[in-house]
């Protein structure tokens, strides 16, 4: 791989409105090439991963550090406690507010992560989903956790037919909320997200590249950053976490490999086999990923790896687009 070096000047930008996405599963290389990118552009990076917006999961959700944060501006990384609930449509308006902000600034809005549904509200809107009241969903949970997932899957089959048929009973998650939404107000999820949203927040041309490395890499590649996770202080992380009593339903409970490292400070699991069940936890998520972004997104470029080698043809296609000149 070939150092990338940003010009003294950068590319001049034609076009106002656009706002560029990276995206694609975890650990593709997705932050590698948007640093380059920034650098090169001018640009600052948004945060789009659900998780990665909490304060407390600095290591687990790797986010970026303080050298990359010194770099370009980076925005909606660590910016609420673990005792927060980020929604979707919570996430979509700072992160409106974030774009708005680096256009004013005449800085690049390049968006960054891999959660499907953020981007979606972004590109598309946001479906009128009512906010559903906490106590109502921490009853679901505890529904769940009592009954098992098949039996609550059973149960949600009289409020949502359709969920239950869909989801897996492991997918706790996804259950307990078309349970909690069904529940609130009486229609079911798909009945919400079925209705048109408004369209864009924002007027914005949207250009997407999609960063989607062979699945043998990957997967290979989320092994080995779960492994650099744990020499980096991920047990004390999640320590640290759990030492709050939390509700365990909070979205920061159940990020990717808290659930299976907590049992060893909980339960007293072997650390070796709680971190090969992140491991696995790591390649379901992103599984469902590849699977969301191969019948959810229409990028304008996929690229097979990520980092600082994938900048050039990213540069390209913003050139082709009339974004930049001069590349």
């Amino acid at each position: 791989m070939t150092d990338f070096q940003a010009p003294e000047k950068p590319p001049r930008r034609e076009n106002g409105d656009a706002v560029v996405i990276v995206t694609g599963p975890t650990a593709g290389g997705k932050s590698g090439l948007t640093l380059a990118l920034a650098e090169r552009l001018d640009g600052t990076i948004v945060n789009a991963d659900s998780m990665q917006v909490y304060r407390d999961l600095t290591v687990l959700t790797a986010r970026p550090g303080p050298a990359e944060e010194a770099r370009v501006p980076h925005r909606l990384f660590g910016v609420l406690g673990a005792e927060e609930r980020c929604s979707v449509g919570r996430w979509l308006g700072m992160a409106v507010a974030e774009i708005a902000a680096a256009r004013a600034a005449g800085r690049l809005p390049i968006v960054i992560g891999g959660t499907g549904m953020y981007l979606k509200a972004l590109t598309r809107g946001l479906a009128p989903v009512p906010e559903v009241p906490d106590a109502v969903t921490a009853e679901a949970a505890a529904l769940y956790d009592s009954l098992g997932g098949d039996a609550f899957r059973e149960r949600l089959a009289a409020l949502d037919p359709a969920a239950a048929a869909t989801l897996p009973p492991g997918d706790r998650q996804r259950l307990i909320r078309a349970h909690a939404v069904a529940e609130a107000t009486g229609r079911t999820l798909g009945e919400w997200q079925n209705e048109a949203p408004p369209g864009p927040p924002l007027k914005a041309r949207f250009l997407t590249v999609l960063v989607m490395p062979p699945r043998a890499d990957l997967y290979a590649a989320c092994d080995a950053r779960f492994t650099a996770m744990l020499a980096a202080g991920a047990m004390d992380e999640v320590r640290a976490l759990l030492a709050r009593g939390l509700d365990s339903t909070l979205p920061a409970m159940r990020a990717v490999g808290v659930p299976e490292l907590g049992a060893v400070v909980r339960d007293g699991m072997d650390l070796e086999q709680a971190a090969g069940k992140a491991r696995q936890a790591t390649r379901n998520y992103a599984k469902r990923q590849i699977t969301w972004f191969r019948h959810q997104l229409a990028p304008d470029l996929i690229v097979e790896q990520g980092g600082e080698a994938a900048a050039p043809d990213v540069l390209r296609l913003l050139q082709k687009s009339g974004v930049v000149r001069n590349v």
